[in-house]
């Protein structure tokens, strides 16, 4: 039997929350649920907050990343009854399939700088160049920590406050445990190999995207052909933030997700 993933919970400073819907959100590869200890507060005005560490990071780096099936069905079982899901990166991924695969229990989906398929094919697709992250997967072998660092480089790259985005998400490293170096490979797997393109459109509740205009990683040549393949979804780009608009640009973004969720 699987044992189930541990998760931190930022409850309501107001007594009357607008809903009682609570926002579940995941984190991307490399990181923890760290990256979100700055917005968590004051999305926590709206509703409770819980933090869930995918497996191999985290409060969860004792149990192994291994598929895209099992981690959604790990991430399912950690769930409430109901909920609104944001996922971020790599956790943005997670989190389309698991809509795609419980959508009885997520009322709305957020989706930052994330995508249903993370790799950049040449005249058809834009995403991280696959040698990017084939040269990740080489570096891990010899220094993950290094390794982590330059993904961690690449996020922040573009933003305007680049180099304060790269502390914070540091931070976030340093105050959680250390990932697991075979789920860390395992991430990289799942964002090179892992295409759900053809399956976004059938994602039924209320969905909003937000990218950044200057995100290396979901770069913004790729808006359009995410919105053709799921019409029905909400996009926001955010001016002058690259991977992590949430860091960057924190009060706009808490905006966005509060009137998204509040509109819902």
């Amino acid at each position: 039997m699987t044992s189930a993933l541990q998760q931190r919970i930022v409850r309501s400073e107001i007594p009357n929350p607008l809903t009682n819907i609570p926002l579940v959100m995941l984190h991307g590869w490399g990181l923890n649920s760290g990256v979100f200890d700055q917005i968590a507060p004051l999305l926590a005005q709206h509703s409770d907050v819980i933090l869930i560490d995918l497996p191999g990071f985290g409060d969860n780096a004792n149990m192994p990343l291994t598929s895209l099936e099992a981690v959604v069905e790990q991430i399912h079982n950690a769930l409430p009854e109901r909920c609104n899901l944001l996922g971020w990166s790599l956790g943005g991924l997670i989190a389309q399939k698991l809509v795609l695969t419980y959508p009885e229990c997520v009322e709305n989906l957020v989706c930052v700088a994330s995508t249903p398929f993370f790799m950049a094919q040449a005249h058809e697709w834009f995403g991280i160049a696959p040698k990017v992250l084939q040269q990740f997967e080489t570096q891990l072998a010899t220094n993950y920590q290094k390794t982590v660092q330059r993904f961690l480089a690449i996020q922040a790259m573009g933003s305007v406050s680049a180099k304060q985005d790269m502390h914070v998400l540091k931070d976030a490293i340093a105050r959680y445990p250390e990932p697991c170096e075979a789920s860390l490979l395992q991430g990289l797997k799942l964002l090179q190999t892992v295409d759900i393109r053809k399956e976004i459109d059938l994602i039924q509740c209320p969905t909003l995207r937000i990218y950044g205009r200057l995100d290396a990683l979901v770069p913004n040549q790729a808006v359009n052909a995410i919105e053709a393949l799921q019409p029905k979804a909400t996009s926001v780009v955010m001016e002058h933030v690259s991977h992590a608009p949430f860091i960057s640009d924190k009060n706009n973004f808490v905006q966005i997700v509060r009137d998204f969720l509040q509109k819902s």
